[in-house]
């Protein structure tokens, strides 16, 4: 049997997590009190709880076809998930790029922004937000972005430790108490002032920054856009949820989906499952490239050159909800 870690990363990560809140939340109290609403941050953590429970049904899935797309690995590069050392830097960084290709899919295919939306359905930035991690996500099958390297021959459980670190990294910056780190910092790692770009509903950082540790990748693909601190952040999605109802902020986008779905003439039917959030038939509903394009325009501002986007069909910016 292969042999896999038997712990989780995020398990292990639990109490840092629990700290890092209440000390954020006294931060809060004294200096941004705006920034926790009790019922927003309730749904929150019933988020965790139920992302959890979902991994628990449906992880074991996603870790079948890993094992089972082991045994046929072009390399033997680990038989333990703990060894090689020289490999994990390695499995790390590529799986940093993974999750910045997943992550941006996520934004330009409906059906993946279904599941990936619950994250940014809150309208406050604070720890719990980070927290808001989906239900769904097993039935968009991002995980096999993953799996080329373990036909390569890493090792699956050596992905999913890497996986894990990611998420944890991800935690700290989900915050509004933090300003920006050194400047040697922000230009290679992924920070709250780049994530706060990411959850911001203002035209000009509509789907930018989908990094996890490394903001490098958005800054070599062109979706990087650094925090301008004269505007105020609005969080959220375009179309607000304007609702603590746990059940419809989890599902509501997948109710839409198949809405459209149900009701558009045959020939755009899958068009509303692959296209990007906000696209319509009859061009009634606006994608986030309509309202970045708008909001240059009013602005004078030129779309920057991205040659990725140009020949790439899962890269440009689209959130709309």
């Amino acid at each position: 049997m292969l042999d896999l870690p038997d712990f989780s990363v995020t398990q292990v990560a639990v109490p840092f997590f629990v700290l890092a809140m209440l000390v954020e939340l006294g931060w809060a109290r004294l200096r941004a009190p705006e920034s926790y609403e009790p019922k927003d941050t309730l749904v929150s953590l019933a988020f965790g709880l139920g992302s959890t429970v979902s991994g628990a049904l449906f992880g074991g899935f996603a870790l079948a076809i890993f094992i089972g797309a082991y045994e046929y690995r072009l390399f033997d590069i680990s038989e333990n998930w703990w060894d090689p050392l020289w490999a994990w830097p390695l499995v790390f960084l590529l799986d940093d790029l993974k999750y910045y290709w997943v992550h941006r899919a996520g934004h330009r295919i409906r059906w993946m922004w279904a599941a990936h939306v619950n994250h940014h359905s809150s309208q406050h930035y604070n720890l719990s937000t980070a927290l808001r991690q989906t239900w769904t996500g097993s039935f968009t099958f991002g995980f096999l972005f993953a799996l080329p390297f373990v036909l390569i021959g890493f090792h699956p459980g050596m992905i999913a430790v890497c996986g894990g670190i990611n998420l944890v990294y991800q935690f700290w910056i989900h915050t509004e108490a933090i300003g920006k780190m050194p400047r040697w910092f922000e230009a290679v790692m992924n920070t709250p002032s780049h994530h706060r770009v990411h959850h911001a509903t203002n035209p000009r950082y509509l789907d930018r920054n989908y990094a996890g540790v490394f903001i490098i990748w958005d800054k070599m693909f062109g979706t990087f856009e650094p925090e301008h601190g004269e505007e105020e952040i609005r969080y959220g999605i375009v179309k607000q949820l304007g609702s603590f109802n746990l059940l419809w902020s989890v599902f509501h986008e997948w109710v839409g989906m198949i809405g459209d779905i149900r009701r558009a003439p045959w020939r755009h039917k899958l068009s509303y499952l692959l296209r990007e959030p906000g696209w319509s038939h009859d061009g009634s509903r606006d994608t986030s490239d309509m309202i970045r394009a708008r909001w240059r325009e009013r602005n004078g501002q030129a779309e920057p050159s991205n040659p990725v986007a140009d020949r790439n069909p899962i890269a440009g910016t689209n959130k709309a909800a």
